[in-house]
């Protein structure tokens, strides 16, 4: 599957945002769990998944791609 622009400069802006905060969101709370504030191994995933989550939407952003509109569903931005 080739990587054709889909989205325009708001989505891009939007995910952007939404990548940044994501990233901050999952380091924030990889400290906490470093810190042992909270403990389990659910905490780690959550970690993970939104630091995966910020990278692959900053990804998104900066392709100009979106996964969900090249699955063919409509998104407001």
């Amino acid at each position: 599957m080739a990587l054709v622009c889909n989205i325009d400069a708001a989505g891009k802006a939007a995910r952007l945002k939404g990548g940044i905060v994501a990233t901050l969101g999952g380091v924030l709370v990889g400290a906490i769990t470093l810190a042992e504030v909270v403990q389990g191994p659910v905490w780690w995933l959550i970690t993970a998944g939104a630091l995966f989550g910020g990278a692959f939407a900053i990804f998104e952003a900066r392709a100009g791609w979106c996964v969900v509109r090249a699955m063919g569903i409509r998104t407001p931005l």
